[in-house]
């Protein structure tokens, strides 16, 4: 829902009626993510997109639907034969989606979760998506200090459920972590085959993660470019000011002239898992503080470039200043994956491709090569919920 936030906020602030559907669930070779959405507005636009091309126009329907009848609903669409008249995925995964009917000023929960959505406040969004029907469509907007919204118009009948949505939401928020969670109407937690649960569809909405790309050189640019395109928020530092200039990085949100050591001491509070760190300077007298603090701190990736040879007297450099073996391994260099790469624009693929791989849990082997599933945190997708969608050509 971030990626189409502006258009909803738009809506919502015309007044105007609109349906958000959101992949809820995904198993196999799902096209798309949890959170994921497609919108549809009571004049009939869209925006977004729940499954890249493969069952829009069903989603499409459902939406309209939704908003006349102002009823949410969860669907699920399965394999489908190409052959087919069936709505459903060639690619043979299992897709949940949920469709939520918005009619601004009626729900408090979803009227501030847009609302934080949009201006780039950190929030959790929670929706029941599953459970009795007086509960389903409920939303929880989670902030950091604060919710807003409500179960029940009866609150006392469900008290014990929302403070334990609640306190999962902002665990969640907290993680930048977006999934299913599955509690009983007292709110303890459940497995997801019992009777009587309720299942929450929790999306955590965080700023977007970080890229520190340190060195200021030609190839800074394209890995710059790169992650933008990846969704990364991204800052170019480099100390020496006659290259470190928004001029040479129009791509970049930042350009910091500074120490690289220095700057990533003044960041902490700024930095988490997700952060990348790219070191691209591979000069011993600002690599070596540098890398002394990222390998301490609890980053996602630090890569740094340098040829075989560089990464060899580095690496005796680290132990020198006291750093262990479990803390140098978590150095990815030389950067990047073995691509054959020789012009920036191919290395910054490279880099790219293992902060990817990094993060996903990639083989880094060619799709070809293998027979397993494509996605490769599939695994870690949260199941089908405990109260079973409608199903579409499963």
């Amino acid at each position: 829902m971030q990626d189409i936030a502006d258009q909803l906020q738009a809506w919502h602030a015309s007044g105007r009626s609109f349906a958000v559907a959101t992949v809820v669930g995904v198993r196999g070779s799902a096209p798309r993510d949890p959170g994921a959405a497609l919108a549809v507005d009571a004049d009939g636009e869209a925006i977004g997109s729940v499954s890249g091309g493969c069952v829009e126009g069903a989603v499409y329907e459902l939406c309209q639907a939704a908003i006349a009848s102002g009823e949410p609903v969860l669907e699920r669409f399965g394999y489908s034969d190409e052959d087919a008249f069936a709505v459903g995925l060639t690619c043979g995964g299992i897709l949940d989606v949920f469709v939520q009917p918005v009619v601004p000023g009626a729900d408090p929960g979803l009227d501030a979760g847009i609302a934080h959505i949009a201006a780039g406040t950190p929030v959790a969004l929670a929706r029941v998506i599953a459970g009795p029907g007086g509960l389903v469509g409920a939303t929880l907007a989670v902030t950091a200090d604060g919710a807003t919204g409500a179960l029940s118009p009866a609150p006392s009948t469900v008290g014990g459920l929302q403070r334990a949505v609640v306190a999962e939401a902002r665990a969640m928020l907290d993680a930048g972590r977006t999934g299913r969670i599955v509690l009983g109407l007292d709110g303890r937690p459940c497995d997801e085959h019992d009777q009587g649960t309720v299942t929450c569809f929790v999306e955590a909405y965080v700023p977007a993660p970080r890229m520190i790309v340190f060195g200021a050189i030609d190839f800074a640019a394209a890995v710059v470019r790169i992650g933008r395109f990846l969704g990364y928020h991204v800052t170019v530092c480099d100390a020496r000011p006659v290259f470190a200039t928004a001029r040479r990085f129009p791509d970049a949100d930042e350009v910091v002239v500074d120490w690289p050591h220095r700057y990533l001491d003044s960041q902490l509070d700024r930095i988490d898992g997700r952060t990348v760190l790219c070191v691209l300077t591979h000069d011993a007298k600002f690599d070596i503080p540098l890398l002394e603090r990222a390998l301490r701190l609890p980053v996602g990736y630090v890569g740094a470039m340098g040829s075989r040879r560089t990464h060899r007297d580095r690496d005796a450099r680290l132990r020198e200043v006291g750093l262990t073996d479990a803390e140098i391994a978590r150095l990815r260099s030389p950067i990047g994956l073995d691509l054959g790469a020789r012009t920036p624009e191919e290395t910054a693929v490279s880099v790219a491709a293992e902060i990817i791989a990094h993060r996903r849990g990639g083989s880094c082997l060619p799709l070809s090569a293998g027979s397993g599933p494509i996605h490769h945190d599939v695994a870690a997708a949260e199941p089908a919920g405990a109260q079973a969608p409608r199903t579409h050509a499963a």
